[in-house]
């Protein structure tokens, strides 16, 4: 039977085993870090990917869209929340150090809210929220799609996540809103 810490171990070994293989790609995407622009503009992606953007559109849905939006919003607020369980839980279990925090090559572009750092629970929240509201309201995907992508790759640029934790927050997202819509 696994117990927690034989399960952190494995994890340890399995991101040990990654974290050589991704951190060529993590010091080029962090060198964006040494130009101020480029360091700025995906801290501010970043913050706004923290919640205010997405709290900002549950808000604005049934604004634009009227009453029935109303639901699209309490789905997307209901799957916010479990995402938000789903990755708490994970990081539980895995605590894989941030990349600044292990290699110190790595420059940290913006403060962290957390030690740890698998799965990106930035990028499972952009995945999650833009996969319901595009299904519901296609005309949206010019915004939401480039700002997903823009909340992803800034993880990797600030030092904050390797590309690994970032696409497992990709997957759970993409699957937490996928069970939302089926359930819906």
């Amino acid at each position: 039977m696994l117990t927690r810490h034989s399960m952190t171990t494995h994890c340890n070994q399995w991101f040990a085993y990654w974290a050589a293989r991704e951190l060529g790609l993590c010091l080029k995407l962090n060198h964006g870090c040494n130009k101020p622009l480029i360091k700025q503009f995906f801290s501010v992606i970043s913050r706004l990917g923290n919640g205010v953007f997405w709290y900002s559109l549950i808000l604005v849905l049934p604004l634009i869209y009227g009453v029935d939006a109303l639901m699209i919003s309490v789905q997307m607020t209901i799957s916010g929340l479990i995402g938000l369980a789903i990755y708490k839980s994970i990081k539980a279990v895995t605590l894989r150090e941030r990349p600044y925090y292990l290699h110190s090559n790595i420059q940290l572009g913006t403060a962290p809210l957390d030690r740890y750092s698998f799965p990106s629970g930035h990028t499972l929240h952009a995945f999650n929220f833009t996969l319901i509201a595009i299904y519901h309201y296609p005309e949206l995907s010019f915004l939401l799609i480039p700002f997903m992508l823009l909340v992803a790759v800034s993880r990797v640029v600030l030092g904050l996540h390797y590309p690994t934790d970032v696409i497992c927050g990709a997957i759970l997202g993409s699957l937490v809103a996928a069970t939302s819509l089926v359930l819906v």
